[in-house]
């Protein structure tokens, strides 16, 4: 008798149209991972007769719910659709800024890319953001080169090459353009989406299909850590499980092939400043939702959207009183993290701007090493942003290069 083989197990998903309601059968994503461990559970209720003969004589099943992880190593595009989700806001492209005027010059180990007239304020240039240089007379190697913006006047760009080379500084060029690869997502202050998937696990080698319906992500962690790859989990909460002999999504988009990611490979920034003492970052995303049983149903017919929270903790070399401040006087810091797929100068990339978190704590350790500070924080919902402020009005702010 064949038994199913996880490397023959085969998972996709496909966006509700709506909830808890199984999509079309084409169209589906086959999905990267490192586990799927999502599955059904059902409340069930013992019998509390007392009886002559001293035993439990039945029971039963009641709500079915659907939960579990989906776990995977970070790679651009391949949980875009999950991040969204979480968000609550689909992800979008970015319209390039042209007819530009720029000059290029060095800042200390950063680089300003200052306009000649205009605003980048009011532009869709925020910090935390990744750009290029796609048109204009440029130097050959300053063209279609990643960088990410560290700060943001009307006239200048502050910004730093994501894999470490230089800019030639030259200028002004006419007829320049600044673009944004990919797509970005955040948590917005309006409109908010709310999303659910159908999920098919199927066992090919025994011929086997599970589809859980209303699945959303309810939680994401990412985490860097010094050395490894970036890792992200997503904890999913879903309505119902219908398990079959036939595969359900029939000719599923082949999973992604973007590059993982890891921590070495990018660029780290708090308060403004790059830096090179992280020995570790890891946040999580919370994206409430909750439901109860009603009469008359096995299943959990509605799911209500609470808050979108978030926090997190990094670890560092204690260098100075930077992160200790911050905890004594409440100081708000802003965190960005770009991640690379590889060195390349264009290489695809996954970058987490967080404009404004509360530092919750220092404690530091005591050993014959380095001494490594734990500094917990909180995210929240930046007090200024958008036109004419230098960062998004949001919590969390994500690009995708592939998305």
């Amino acid at each position: 008798m064949t038994q199913a083989s996880g490397v023959f197990t085969k998972v996709r998903y496909k966006k509700e149209t709506t909830y808890g309601v199984k999509p079309g059968v084409s169209g589906a994503q086959a999905l990267r991972r490192t586990s799927f461990d999502v599955d059904l559970t059902k409340d069930s209720y013992a019998s509390n007769e007392i009886r002559d003969d001293q035993q439990v004589g039945d029971s039963r099943h009641g709500v079915r719910r659907v939960g579990g992880n989906l776990n995977g190593e970070l790679s651009p595009k391949t949980y875009a659709d999950f991040i969204a989700a979480a968000l609550r806001r689909d992800f979008s492209a970015v319209s390039a800024i042209t007819g530009l005027t720029i000059t290029i010059t060095a800042s200390g180990s950063l680089w300003k890319l200052s306009r000649s007239t205009g605003d980048w304020l009011t532009s869709a240039a925020k910090r935390g953001k990744v750009v290029r240089l796609t048109a204009g007379t440029f130097a050959a190697g300053n063209l279609n080169k990643n960088l990410v913006i560290v700060g943001v006047t009307a006239l200048d760009l502050t910004v730093k090459v994501l894999n470490g080379s230089a800019l030639t500084a030259e200028g002004p060029i006419a007829s320049a353009t600044l673009s944004f690869p990919g797509k970005e997502t955040y948590v917005p202050s309006s409109g908010h989406t709310n999303d659910s998937f159908s999920i098919e696990r199927y066992f090919s080698d025994i011929g086997r299909s599970e589809v859980f319906t209303g699945c959303q992500p309810s939680q994401i962690d990412v985490q860097l850590p010094p050395t490894g790859l970036a890792t992200i989990a997503l904890q999913m909460m879903g309505k119902d499980r219908v398990s079959d002999v036939a595969e359900y999504f029939t000719s599923p988009t082949a999973a992604t092939t973007t590059g993982l990611t890891a921590a070495v490979n990018g660029v780290a920034i708090v308060g403004g400043s790059v830096v090179s003492d992280l020995t570790g970052l890891n946040f999580s995303i919370k994206s409430a939702r909750s439901g109860d049983a009603v009469v008359g149903s096995n299943t959990i017919d509605t799911k209500f959207a609470g808050r979108v929270t978030a926090d997190g903790q990094f670890t560092a070399y204690f260098a100075d009183g930077t992160y200790q401040d911050a905890f004594d006087n409440e100081t708000e810091l802003e965190i960005i993290v770009v991640l690379t797929t590889s060195n390349a100068a264009n290489a695809d990339f996954v970058s987490f701007a967080m404009p404004r978190i509360k530092v919750n704590g220092g404690q530091k350790s005591d050993s014959e090493g380095g001494v490594v500070q734990t500094v917990p924080f909180q995210l929240l919902k930046a007090l200024t942003g958008g036109s004419g402020v230098g960062n998004e009005l949001t919590t969390v702010y994500v690009q995708d290069s592939a998305a």
